[in-house]
């Protein structure tokens, strides 16, 4: 074989590496353009599925604390005031 035909076989070889490459490279942002599309499709309805979550859940909360845990306070702490109360008016009686 001479350096022409070694030379020939490079460049044939080269071109055919080159190509396939370049098919390759096109395949993949196909199908990287295909995951982005699906991930958009999908991740979306599930991002607003938690965001309505979340805020069913803030209005929970508040409505909670508004209607349950703020009246309990009052009066545990009302319920607290008088035994106070109470126990100091016994203590003088003594």
């Amino acid at each position: 074989m001479t350096v022409e035909t070694v030379r020939d076989i490079s460049i044939i070889v080269l071109a055919i590496v080159t190509i396939t490459m370049q098919i390759i490279l096109v395949l993949l942002l196909l199908e990287i353009r295909s995951l982005s599309k699906m991930l958009r499709d999908n991740i979306y309805p599930i991002l607003q599925s938690a965001d309505e979550t979340v805020r069913t859940v803030r209005g929970t909360s508040v409505f909670v604390s508004d209607n349950v845990v703020s009246p309990v306070v009052r009066v545990s702490s009302f319920a607290a005031g008088v035994t106070e109360a109470l126990r100091v008016i016994a203590r003088r009686g003594q």
